[in-house]
């Protein structure tokens, strides 16, 4: 994706209160050899960026004064009621240096999994995104969960996903749950009811009648 910025020179709140009234965002762009730059970007067209997945887990194609370097959303701040970007921050891109960066997690085929035909299981995420390690050029967009095989009483975990090629995931040591599939409490109620019901009315019909007086 590709995103336009402009150089800022002026700094400080009252800067930035000033540009935000004008429908600009302040940002910075920081990493690398380089020093940091103070830039200012469209607010509105920013603001609609942020609602797209590919801005937040892509690189970004950053051109200011005619000038393209790749970078990565870092950080931004919203405004607390108001559709506003307060500020953003972006993190230059070296392609030959891995990055980190944390990725949406997509779930898949929950539908067609034992836990769900069979025995009616609700599956939760536990896991929104998952941090990873690579190189910008292997960046995914996001990674997909496959949840196809998953049956009731048993979990997903960090290191059941198929990552892609170049990417490793950030857990720190733990194997992280990714997704779990349980029934219900009051399915389960609901099912040994009519169990017990069922068993129930053999032996009803078994039962020899009173003798008449």
């Amino acid at each position: 994706m590709k995103v336009i910025a402009f150089n800022r020179t002026l700094q400080g709140s009252g800067a930035s209160r000033r540009l935000r009234i004008s429908g600009k965002t302040p940002g910075i762009i920081y990493g690398g050899a380089e020093a940091p730059v103070m830039i200012q970007l469209d607010g509105n067209a920013l603001y609609h960026a942020l609602k797209k997945e590919a801005f937040h887990g892509s690189v970004l194609e950053m051109e200011i004064d005619g000038t393209t370097q790749p970078v990565l959303l870092r950080d931004f701040q919203m405004h607390a009621f108001k559709q506003l970007v307060l500020h953003a921050d972006f993190q230059r891109v070296d392609a030959t240096s891995k990055l980190h960066k944390k990725i949406a997690l997509h779930f898949a085929n929950a539908d067609v999994s034992p836990a769900v035909k069979l025995h009616g299981a609700i599956i939760s995420h536990v896991l929104a995104e998952l941090e990873v390690s690579c190189l910008a050029t292997d960046l995914p967009e996001f990674i997909t969960v496959d949840l196809s095989t998953i049956d009731v009483g048993h979990s997903i975990h960090v290191n059941d996903l198929v990552l892609p090629n170049g990417v490793t995931a950030i857990t720190h040591g733990r194997n992280q749950t990714v997704a779990t599939a349980a029934v219900p409490a009051g399915h389960v109620a609901a099912d040994a009811t009519a169990t017990a019901e069922a068993a129930a009315a053999p032996a009803a019909a078994a039962k020899p009648a009173g003798k008449k007086k």
